[in-house]
């Protein structure tokens, strides 16, 4: 959420930034509302010592024995009561007005981040690795014989319908090895705190980090009203909402492996073969509660601790800048991790990383105190690290062999009890 005092004091500044992003300017009707809830305000202080006043006078006018001006104080007092209570509650709809306007803006890019309309406006940064030369084409992950005993979509579509996936044998034993080396990575290597949070929240922890109002249709409400998390991005910065956190404590770095549920409402029709784009399925979050000056060293060092897990897994991939146009809506700065997927012979994201500023600890009332200062925002940031299904995914396709095998990363060998691949028939070897 934005500080309404930035936008009276620079509207034209909030306009381009959010012109930036394709968005219309907002800044006359943000402006409009608060001027008349703060006209309401006025009045209502107004009115509060006009009542003062006659309050006082009353007693006046009557030990005075004028009783004709007594009456018509006394009516004054009564009047202006009635008017305090109107006005007031007047201004309360106005701030909620202004509230409701301001949770449906998006943040501003900050100045370094490049313009752009769409996907195609965002900048490689770097590289890392070389896609493997296959001596045979390459097939898609679902395609992969070693792949086909494990991927039973056929029975999670009798059980839930389309994009759901159940996994059998090897391939769930390789999905539970990525996320638990993801886990051990972060907090033995990165020193990320593991946490361990609910999947089911409140509409203040969705509204928090800004999946409500707007993404309201991207995600899953059950019916006595709890959301399901389409990350634990939303339960781990949720964890310091309303807190004031001494700055001594900052950097807060939190890492938390969870089922994650996404109604892919905007994506109809995108992805559907394979699991790369599914209700349910499973993401290792990082987050990071920080001071204003810490944040984008931090943005860096989380964008870090992504790559270095991908690294480890031998996966070739490329970071990216996202441009103006293509940053989620939190965001004041993202960069995507790309890995390579030989089978659609391209790079697809595997994990975004995000600075948010301030505006999701404002919407969240989140706090700290510097040291000698009075209590200031923190900064938010949060990042995939990585999305299990996906890493699952590039691990299949990048190890592929000619004969239907699957070669598998040399990290994982340790916690598949040795085995270093998957036969052809879907056995760990």
């Amino acid at each position: 959420m934005h500080d309404i005092r930035a936008i009276r004091e620079n509207p034209a500044a909030f306009d381009a930034a959010l012109s930036r992003r394709g968005a219309q300017p907002m800044s006359a009707q943000v402006l409009a509302v608060d001027e008349a809830r703060r006209g309401k305000i006025l009045a209502a202080e107004t009115a509060q010592a006009e009542q003062n006043r006659a309050s006082k006078e009353v007693g006046a006018a009557k030990a005075a024995g004028n009783e004709a001006e007594f009456e018509r104080l006394r009516a004054l007092v009564a009047q202006k009561k009635a008017d305090i209570a109107r006005l007031n509650e007047e201004a309360a709809q106005e701030d909620a007005r202004l509230r409701d306007l301001l949770l449906t803006i998006p943040n501003l890019p900050l100045a370094d981040v490049p313009d752009g309309a769409d996907e195609e406006g965002n900048v490689e940064l770097r590289r890392w690795g070389t896609p493997r030369a296959l001596p045979f084409p390459a097939k898609e992950h679902y395609e992969i014989p070693a792949a086909q005993a494990g991927l039973d979509f056929a029975t999670a579509a009798k059980l839930s319908g389309s994009r759901f996936v159940v996994l059998k044998g090897a391939i769930t034993r390789l999905h539970r090895a990525l996320a638990q080396f993801m886990l051990d990575t972060h907090v033995n290597e990165h020193g990320l705190t593991e946490m361990w949070t609910p999947v089911l929240v409140r509409d203040d922890a969705m509204l928090g980090t800004g999946q409500l109002p707007k993404f309201a249709e991207d995600s899953y409400q059950t019916t006595n009203g709890w959301w399901l998390i389409p990350t634990s991005e939303v339960t781990l910065t949720n964890t310091v909402a309303g807190e004031i956190l001494d700055w001594e404590t900052l950097p807060i770095r939190m890492t938390a492996h969870t089922q994650c549920f996404r109604s892919e409402a905007g994506s109809a029709g995108r992805d559907t073969a394979g699991m790369l784009r599914q209700h349910q399925f499973e993401k290792v979050e990082m987050v990071s509660i920080t001071t204003p000056e810490q944040s984008a060293e931090e943005h860096e060092r989380m964008t870090a601790c992504a790559e270095a897990i991908l690294q480890k897994l031998g996966l070739p991939y490329r970071v990216m800048v996202l441009c103006t146009g293509d940053m989620g809506f939190g965001a004041t700065r993202t960069h995507d991790l790309e890995v390579w997927l030989p089978g659609q012979d391209t790079y697809r994201e595997i994990s975004s990383v995000s600075v948010c500023g301030a505006f999701q600890a404002r919407r969240m009332n989140a706090r700290f105190r510097p040291e000698g200062g009075k209590p200031d925002f923190v900064h938010t940031l949060n990042g995939s690290g990585l999305a299990v299904g996906r890493c699952l995914i590039a691990v299949l396709e990048n190890g592929q062999q000619e004969d239907g095998s699957v070669d598998l990363p040399a990290v994982l060998h340790p916690y598949l009890g040795g085995k270093t691949r998957i036969t052809a028939e879907g056995v760990l070897a």
